[in-house]
């Protein structure tokens, strides 16, 4: 998946989402849902307060898409085939071989850490593992 078409996906969900409401306010001022459904008495339609209802609804759905863009462009992904030395885990980027972690950290927002797996420890510290117990 791309970033463009998350980024298209993301946004067709908040405007249905923020959508959703504005059609349930209009129809129930259409339709007098409250009356019809629960036989409460009829009330005349308000397009006044319907307005204004659908003037926060468009508020917070700007202000949510807003938020939504910002944070996307902030966001770096890693697409595509990436070539890597079987041995010495480098990148082929053009014509140079760097380092995974240079290339990751040129790439992403990823910081690295150092570690060690259990095979590792056994292999390189097993000795001294095995002299502990």
């Amino acid at each position: 998946m791309t970033k463009h078409f998350i980024t298209h996906k993301l946004f067709f969900y908040q405007v249905v989402a923020h959508g959703l409401p504005l059609f349930l306010i209009v129809g129930d001022e259409i339709f007098d849902v409250p009356h019809r459904v629960f036989n409460a008495p009829a009330t005349p339609i308000n397009w006044h307060e319907t307005f204004i209802e659908g003037v926060y609804v468009l508020v917070l759905a700007s202000f949510s898409l807003y938020l939504s863009q910002r944070l996307l462009k902030r966001i770096k992904y890693l697409e595509g085939f990436l070539t890597i030395c079987a041995f010495c885990k480098k990148i082929h980027v053009g014509e140079d071989w760097i380092p995974i972690e240079n290339y990751i950290h040129a790439h992403s927002a990823a910081e690295f850490s150092h570690g060690f797996c259990p095979a590792c420890v056994e292999k390189h510290y097993g000795l001294f593992t095995k002299r502990n117990q």
